[in-house]
């Protein structure tokens, strides 16, 4: 079923109050204006979505207009995409576009510039404004992005959903000798068919001993009896990632591979546990590293153990803030969103990661999907 027979949408009416939070911080700041690139955070405030190029493309927020700054050539097909309305200015191809951006704003009015876009536009920006008038958007956008609305989280949770069901027929897909790249095509056309129209996002298919490289090594793979299986994928609902990995065998798992997959499973659990409203993001990869310590891995990165951060934030990117991780002190709070995956690599025979996601609510934290269940059971 599509996800627009759900009506899984950002209506018109979120994204002007997001501009509105936006435009209060703006003004609480003394900043004239924000220049949004053709970055995700595009699509976030205004609706539109657009791939970057070597050519400008943005939007300018100010205190009452939204000023899209447009090749003029994209102009018939900016106006056949889904935005909110705005002023269009074009520029044609003899132009500076950043000169038409410095025109928007007032004598020494400051702009906020979207910490996404390229380095060239930067600095285009900076010899068009001066450098003494720019400042890091970065800050402001990101406030408000890493709190989910209840639409936003549904949307994910379709996509999970969706994600995990592509999982499972997978999962009864492979057989011996077949080529992960197979199982990688098969993951694309299953999320298809599922309703996300691009397919999948992103797939890692692991066997064996590859599954101790964590985003999976390169050349084919054959599937045998006795290896352990990694599958990571994810795919994009009205710009919304899902993200999920799980880590099995088929036959009858050996003593080292249950006993790994278990302590993960553990610290899988005590991620979730110590997600409270208020925790510092780094306590949550303190408590990960703290089961490891006490099955004898690690300490630290040491492997055997978990060589990176225990999380993400998730959303309209794939990565994106919170990360939990070491040394991040940013308290949890409703709405976050963030993978959960503590993974441990055993070098040279294989890796266990176990990833499902958490939003948080006023009463904590709550999975998008359920862990999985046993070493040869991926699924609840």
């Amino acid at each position: 079923m599509s996800p627009t027979s759900h009506g899984l949408r950002i209506s018109d009416d979120e994204r002007l109050q997001r501009l509105k939070i936006l435009r209060h911080s703006l003004h609480e700041q003394n900043i004239g204006a924000l220049l949004l690139g053709s970055t995700e955070s595009l699509l976030y405030f205004t609706g539109l979505v657009w791939h970057s190029s070597e050519r400008l493309l943005a939007a300018v927020i100010t205190q009452t207009e939204i000023i899209y700054i447009v090749p003029g050539f994209e102009l018939s097909r900016v106006e056949s995409l889904p935005h909110l309305p705005g002023e269009i200015r074009i520029w044609q191809e003899e132009q500076n576009s950043s000169v038409i951006v410095a025109s928007l704003l007032k004598s020494e009015e400051i702009l906020a510039v979207d910490d996404a876009v390229p380095l060239f536009v930067y600095n285009a920006l900076r010899k068009a404004i001066g450098a003494d008038r720019l400042v890091d958007a970065g800050p402001i956008i990101r406030e408000q992005r890493i709190v989910k609305s209840e639409a936003e989280i549904g949307i994910i949770k379709y996509a999970m959903e969706l994600t995990l069901e592509v999982h499972r027929r997978a999962h009864a897909f492979i057989r011996p000798g077949v080529a992960a790249s197979d199982v990688v095509r098969f993951i694309d056309d299953q999320h298809r068919e599922m309703g996300a129209s691009a397919g999948s996002k992103f797939c890692i298919v692991s066997f064996g001993e590859a599954t101790s490289l964590p985003h999976g090594a390169d050349g084919e793979q054959f599937y045998k009896n006795g290896d352990v299986i990694l599958v990571d994928t994810g795919c994009r609902i009205d710009g919304y990632h899902s993200d999920l990995t799980r880590t099995y065998m088929l036959d009858e798992p050996t003593a080292d591979f249950t006993r790994i997959w278990t302590i993960e499973r553990e610290a899988q659990q005590a991620v979730f546990d110590a997600a409270k409203i208020g925790a510092a993001c780094s306590s949550l990869d303190d408590a990960a590293r703290s089961v490891l310590v006490k099955h004898g891995l690690g300490p630290d990165y040491q492997l055997p153990g978990l060589p990176h951060r225990a999380g993400h934030g998730l959303g309209l990117e794939i990565h994106e803030a919170p990360y939990i991780v070491r040394g991040n002190q940013l308290p949890l709070a409703r709405g976050m969103c963030f993978s959960n995956e503590p993974m441990i690599v055993v070098p040279g025979q294989f890796g266990v990661r176990l990833e499902d996601h958490i939003y948080m609510d006023a009463d904590g934290p709550n999975w998008f999907t359920q862990p999985a269940k046993s070493p040869t059971e991926p699924f609840a």
